[in-house]
């Protein structure tokens, strides 16, 4: 998706630039702890269907943004929109209803259900919850709908031989993997994802690597936070780079590479200090 073909191949690499097709734009968005602002951001627009890699040193407002962005957190100003419809106040749940979900450093599997349960409880539609769903007998074909589908996403990951197995024996690869089917089962057009290769062994490395690139090519906007730079140069279409909550950098992943104005951020000014 490097070519000259590529809808973000004639985009000009500076910091708030606007896309041919953006699927997410924010604007003023800040979000404050009590003096650091954690989030500054002035103008950022998401190129629909690409693999954004979201990057910074430690501290920079990446995971923060995410929160905010997806209802997990509220800022003190701005607002955002996903296909033009504002997602401001809009608690998590509902973010994911409206099509973006995302994953966490820290897996959020919920040890004492099996794999399976994980995926299908969220599921989005839930109709034998509801009393005229269960007086009507609906339940039963959403359920069984549910089910084939919960398998699917677990089958895309592998982990279709693991359904009764207890979350909480996986390892920590699986349950990253368990989080993605989880959060394709409300069938999202974008898909968050805070450090997936974080704790995975390089043997799940490059099946997670797969996976993710798999998800643009079926149409998905993808935004993940990575620290590893070999990673963010194979799989990026584009790339932002935030310091101390702001977007200092946009571009190609080359682009980015050789910017100054990321080193510094990364190195410090006198390329003295460590991240």
């Amino acid at each position: 998706m490097n070519s000259d073909a590529h809808p973000l191949a004639r985009i000009a690499p500076e910091p708030g630039v606007s896309k041919p097709d953006p699927i997410l734009v924010l604007d003023s968005v800040l979000r404050a702890f009590g003096g650091l602002r954690a989030v500054d951001v002035n103008h950022l627009e998401i190129q629909r269907g690409t693999i954004t890699s979201l990057i910074g040193p430690n501290g920079a407002g990446k995971t923060t943004l995410f929160n905010v962005l997806t209802g997990f957190d509220r800022p003190e100003a701005g607002k955002w929109e996903l296909n033009g419809g504002p997602l401001v106040g809009i608690p998590s749940f509902r973010v994911a209803r409206k099509g973006m979900v995302r994953t966490f450093q820290l897996t959020k599997s919920l040890a004492r259900l099996t794999v399976l349960e994980n995926v299908l409880v969220a599921a989005k539609d839930q109709v034998g919850e509801t009393f005229f769903g269960a007086l009507f007998g609906r339940w039963r074909h959403i359920e069984e709908a549910n089910e084939e589908r919960a398998m699917r996403e677990l089958k895309r990951f592998g982990l279709e031989h693991m359904v009764d197995e207890y979350a909480g024996s996986l390892s920590g690869g699986q349950r990253k993997l368990l989080e993605m089917a989880r959060a394709l089962m409300v069938e999202p057009e974008v898909v968050m994802l805070d450090e997936p290769m974080a704790g995975v062994n390089p043997a799940l490395t490059q099946s997670l690597l797969s996976h993710i690139m798999a998800l643009r090519d079926d149409g998905k906007t993808v935004v993940f936070i990575e620290h590893d730079m070999d990673v963010v140069q194979e799989i990026s279409d584009w790339v932002v780079v935030m310091s101390q909550g702001a977007v200092i950098a946009e571009g190609p992943p080359a682009h980015i590479a050789s910017n100054p104005e990321v080193i510094d951020a990364y190195l410090g000014r006198d390329h003295g200090e460590v991240p």
